[in-house]
């Protein structure tokens, strides 16, 4: 069964966001990294600060309970490095919740020449506000896996759902990298 390392790699990443977390919303040096190790062969860890980062367009969740999709588009403009794992990626409102891998997903080792993009996609399901079953989110902080570095993107999606009305457990998901284009 695939849930258990997925579980696992989840908890990881919450570790290393919570570990690594000042609590501000600055570029550098404020989050976490993803669940995934650093980079091996093939150059160092991709960094957030050396890559362009372009959120969306989204297929944006119409009604509360529908599922939405956020593309997230990152461009190497420095030396050739490694994505390898999952993004770290927080979403904050009142308060910071981790979202979790994919269910399923299978982290892929990319390596990035300076130029070449890969992507990734967050699934949420829209909440209906402040119903104590959401989180009116507001700000996207996400990280590469390796590195410790965040950077911080306007969340123009509305209310995310929580599982269960668990404060610290979004209804939402993050895909693994793969190559754009692919």
């Amino acid at each position: 069964m695939r849930a258990t390392p997925l579980a696992v790699t989840a908890l990881a990443a919450a570790l290393l966001l919570t570990a690594c977390d000042s609590g501000g919303s600055d570029d550098n040096g404020g989050g976490g990294s993803g669940g995934g190790g650093g980079a091996k062969k093939g150059g160092s860890a991709c960094a957030i600060g050396t890559m362009g980062v372009e959120v969306g367009p989204a297929d944006v969740a119409p009604a509360i309970g529908d599922t939405g999709n956020v593309p997230v588009s990152l461009t190497n403009q420095s030396a050739p490095c490694t994505l390898e794992g999952v993004p770290g990626v927080t979403l904050q409102g009142s308060t910071s919740v981790l979202v979790g891998a994919a269910p399923g997903s299978r982290a892929e080792k990319l390596t990035l020449a300076k130029g070449e993009s890969a992507t990734f996609t967050l699934t949420y399901v829209k909440g209906g506000g402040a119903d104590g079953k959401s989180l009116a989110a507001t700000t996207l902080r996400i990280g590469l896996p390796g590195t410790g570095d965040t950077k911080s993107f306007p969340w123009k999606y509305g209310a995310v759902a929580l599982k269960g009305g668990k404060p610290d457990v979004p209804d939402a998901s993050v895909g693994p990298f793969t190559r754009a284009g692919d």
